[in-house]
């Protein structure tokens, strides 16, 4: 295990500048909890994982103040009958944001910023949670999360040099914001398009409800209001391409020519 913990901790070293690294008054306990956090993050369990995930969640929702009930009415009218997936039990929560973003984490929990849903209709805010959901059961939202946790520990590296404040204590955070911010692969965000496009079209909504939100977010990237939903289409070049697909998708579904 130590081979596995010095690599990490030999990383954080030189980050830092030997002038700096002369005047650290090192927090020994925090730094042998991050080299820990490194050494076991690579083979931490699903379950763990799903554990993880629920605290993370957990915390965010108490730091995090939730929309008016009317959002969380209409999400809940949305998604009746959507109870579980990949074997996991969904639980719905709105927060109150103006920054256009969703998530699904690997525990079930799914979370809708009510920017987001004052931008999308029914059809395409049901395509967007079924792209999310389509992490869940792809697993990319698990491998977020664990890579999300190793990142912790490098932060609480950082702590253990002190003068950071209280990262420590807030490290749930860390871990929450890491993997909302997370970006997919191409070949991940595609896979995930094409069971949000399937999620909807099985369940009866617009097949055009993917494409037509791919499109919305894609000329919300870049812009004032956009966001890490907004942004992961700026970081690939071929993002126009996917909502181009979906649409090809939903004119072969319904018979009609594609026009895009």
């Amino acid at each position: 295990m130590m081979k596995r913990i010095l690599p990490f901790l030999l990383a954080v070293l030189l980050s830092c500048s030997c002038s700096t690294l002369s005047q650290i008054n090192w927090d020994y306990g925090h730094l042998a909890n991050a080299g820990m956090k490194a050494a076991t993050a690579a083979s931490i369990t699903d379950e763990q994982v799903v554990e993880l995930c629920r605290q993370a969640v957990a915390y965010t929702d108490a730091q995090t103040p939730m929309a008016e009930a009317k959002y969380l009415q209409r999400l809940q009218k949305l998604m009746s009958g959507v109870s579980q997936v990949d074997g996991k039990t969904l639980n719905f929560k709105v927060y109150k944001s103006n920054e256009v973003n969703a998530c699904a984490y690997g525990d079930g929990s799914v979370r809708v910023n009510s920017a987001l849903m004052d931008l999308m209709d029914d059809d395409e805010l049901f395509a967007v949670i079924g792209h999310e959901l389509g992490h869940v059961v792809n697993k990319d939202s698990m491998k977020a999360m664990k890579r999300a946790y190793l990142g912790s520990a490098a932060r609480e590296a950082i702590f253990a040099a002190g003068g950071y404040g209280q990262l420590a204590g807030t490290i749930l955070g860390d871990i929450s914001e890491a993997y909302v911010n997370a970006q997919f692969s191409q070949s991940q965000e595609s896979r995930a398009d094409d069971f949000g496009f399937q999620f909807s079209v099985d369940r009866g909504r617009d097949p055009y409800g993917m494409c037509r939100s791919l499109e919305k977010l894609n000329d919300l990237a870049g812009g004032a209001q956009s966001s890490a939903l907004a942004k992961m289409f700026s970081s690939h070049p071929d993002s126009a391409k996917r909502a181009a697909k979906m649409r090809k998708k939903a004119d072969q579904l319904t018979g009609q020519e594609t026009t895009k």
